[in-house]
């Protein structure tokens, strides 16, 4: 990267007299040293200073020789950088290890590769000594929420530390006074994933009292710039008594004027990002609720108008104990700068029109991954780089900085509904799987805590390198990022449950409903359905226990504007291709599915309220019994 007039290229920021001496001493021998204070600058540099290049982000790699690892293009609306690896293009859900000895229920770097991290940190120090370097300090959080951070990386990585200051913000360090804290630093050293980790990407924590280290072998944000953040807001969480949560929020406003606040949690690919969208329509205007994989035949409603949405958090939601003002419900706000927004479902021009003008005309750069671009073009959304020939990425990314988004929420936000999204298969008798799921299901409380605690992932994800079938993101669903224990996460969000006592819990598929292909359409029409009802309950005639006691409660009909939604969307078992024996063989999947994940938790750390949610469980409670668990004031009347 080369400096500007905005960079600091000498003499270290005052706020580094409150670092770790070791820390100064390190950066004071540094020969090669470029601090940022705005992300244009950074923007700047990441092309070397010429827009009209294409980049190549390189490194020399014993036995390799020059390895470039993405080809970076200045375009007209940002920057755009592409891997050379389809294997770098998504997520690796195995990538953390923890480098210390503090508790943890995660992989030990000593257990996965046998030697300690002590020997690797100190290499890869030795390593950035070599490099030019470019730097920049953010808030981890929100302001006053969360703690100081500090990113070291190599010069010519612009493109990622572009990324990470949009996700996360950059702060001026020459405004910064001497009490400014650092509680984190990010190290990013690419090619050691070549040199010590077989090519894969890998992600260390390493957590020292008073100093969370991060270490970032590799270049793909996901594990790193984002989920990696995730991983310090959650072990502050930890040790202060607050969850930062993962999920997508809105403020939803209806046609009469009714506002309703949604919490839709899930993990990858389970719908968040979704949530913050309108539902997509067919050219005449009608939605489509769905297609029959057997006979091709379409089903459509018409909705003369969605309701309006402003968008509070795309993923990460800090839940922290100082907004905690309302009774009965939880208060929350973004954890983030920008939004990882995953575009694969954008095919073709006019999918998404808003996002579109957004991303071909942004007021500010944008940062765009895994998008087909050129030298001085402009990036497409809808314009997918090939994994291979004839196979699109199924992760193509924009980095949106949330001031940008129109009509979003800039402060905390109180929460109505909180919902979970899980990606489903199609399901038959003669193929029966856990698509079993209606179009939306009503959760008492405690079976709300237990779908957070197995957080299933689900069929066809596109976020993560995936081996297929239902694995589990654990507790929160955001489990792959936490550093500590499941049971103390567990807890906290027990608490939480505990203390929402005016909260509604739904629980929705996406992807199909048992025969037919819904995509996100399930989600979408839960917010427009129930947005209209506004605060009122369910009554018991309205609601049944579902026939699968996980599923809660399922809708005996559901009206949206006069528009009747078949029945068979709401009771799986009711379409012909499945009937009771497909679904009840999916019911016993997701029984299965539960009891082993169940099992991670250890008893002996659970409260004694989560002991008896699961032994619930695993005596086959009813949805009433889950209802005596935590008592809510939203329960069916």
């Amino acid at each position: 990267m080369k400096a500007s007039t905005h960079t600091f290229d000498t003499k270290l920021p005052a706020f580094l007299a409150n670092a770790p001496e070791a820390l100064v001493s390190w950066l004071e021998r540094h020969p090669d040293l470029t601090w940022f204070a705005r992300a244009e600058d950074i923007l700047e540099a990441a092309t070397a200073g010429d827009p009209d290049q294409e980049y190549e982000v390189a490194y020399d790699v014993p036995g390799k020789g020059r390895y470039v690892e993405a080809r970076v293009h200045r375009v007209r609306n940002g920057l755009s950088a592409n891997y050379t690896e389809a294997y770098m293009r998504r997520r690796d859900p195995g990538c953390m290890v923890i480098g210390d000895d503090s508790p943890t229920d995660k992989e030990r770097f000593q257990d996965r590769f046998g030697y300690p991290f002590a020997d690797l940190r100190a290499e890869t120090l030795t390593w950035l000594e070599s490099q030019p370097l470019a730097l920049f300090v953010f808030q981890a959080g929100r302001q006053g929420l969360g703690e100081g951070a500090l990113v070291i990386a190599p010069a010519n990585a612009g493109f990622f530390a572009y990324g990470l200051a949009l996700l996360q913000g950059i702060l001026d360090p020459s405004s910064l006074s001497p009490s400014f804290r650092i509680g984190s630093i990010i190290y990013v050293a690419p090619p050691f994933r070549h040199t010590h980790f077989g090519g894969k990407q890998v992600v260390v924590h390493n957590r020292k009292a008073g100093l969370h280290e991060l270490f970032s072998y590799n270049l793909y944000p996901g594990p790193s710039a984002k989920k990696g953040v995730y991983g310090v807001l959650i072990g502050q969480g930890e040790r202060e008594g607050w969850v930062t949560a993962h999920c997508a929020t809105a403020e939803v406003t209806s046609p009469y004027d009714n506002v309703v606040t949604f919490m839709h949690e899930g993990a990858s690919g389970g719908g968040k990002s979704e949530m913050l969208q309108y539902p997509h329509r067919e050219p005449d205007g009608r939605i489509c609720l769905g297609d029959h994989l057997q006979t091709g035949r379409r089903r459509f409603i018409r909705l003369p108008q969605a309701c309006r949405l402003r968008p509070v958090t795309d993923d990460m939601a800090l839940c922290h104990t100082r907004l905690q003002k309302t009774e009965g419900k939880l208060t929350l706000t973004d954890a983030e700068e920008a939004w990882f927004i995953r575009v694969n479902h954008i095919e073709q021009y006019g999918v998404d029109p808003q996002l579109e003008q957004l991303t071909i005309h942004p007021p500010s750069p944008l940062l765009f991954l895994n998008i087909d671009t050129t030298k001085k073009s402009t990036a497409l959304i809808w314009e997918h780089i090939e994994d291979a020939p004839g196979t699109p990425c199924p992760n193509p990314r924009v980095i949106m900085p949330r001031e940008i988004v129109p009509g979003v929420v800039e402060e905390a936000v109180t929460v109505d509904i909180r919902s979970f999204g899980v990606r489903t298969p199609p399901c038959s008798r003669e193929n029966p799987t856990y698509g079993i799921l209606g179009l939306f299901h009503v959760l008492p409380p405690a079976l709300a805590w237990l779908w957070r605690l197995t957080a299933p992932r689900g069929h066809g994800n596109p976020s993560i390198v995936d081996t297929g079938g239902m694995t589990s993101e654990g507790v929160g669903s955001y489990w792959p990022f936490s550093t500590g224990k499941r049971s103390t996460q567990a807890n906290l969000l027990l608490e939480q449950f505990q203390r929402c006592t005016r909260t509604s819990y739904t629980l929705t598929p996406n992807q199909h409903i048992g025969i037919w292909k819904v995509g996100f359409m399930p989600q979408w029409l839960m917010r427009e359905y129930l947005t209209r009802r506004g605060s009122a309950q369910f009554r018991p005639g309205q609601v049944s226990p579902a026939r699968c006691s996980l599923l809660g409660y399922e809708l005996n009909q559901m009206v949206i504007e006069g528009e009747k939604v078949p029945e068979r969307y709401l009771k799986v078992y009711q379409q012909q291709e499945v009937g009771i024996e497909g679904y009840d063989q999916g019911a016993e999947i997701f029984r299965t599915f539960f009891e082993t994940q169940l099992q991670k938790y250890e008893a002996s750390q659970l409260s004694q309220l989560g002991r008896e949610i699961i032994t619930c469980f695993r005596d086959g409670g009813s949805v009433m019994d889950y209802e005596g668990l935590i008592p809510s004031d939203m329960r069916p009347r």
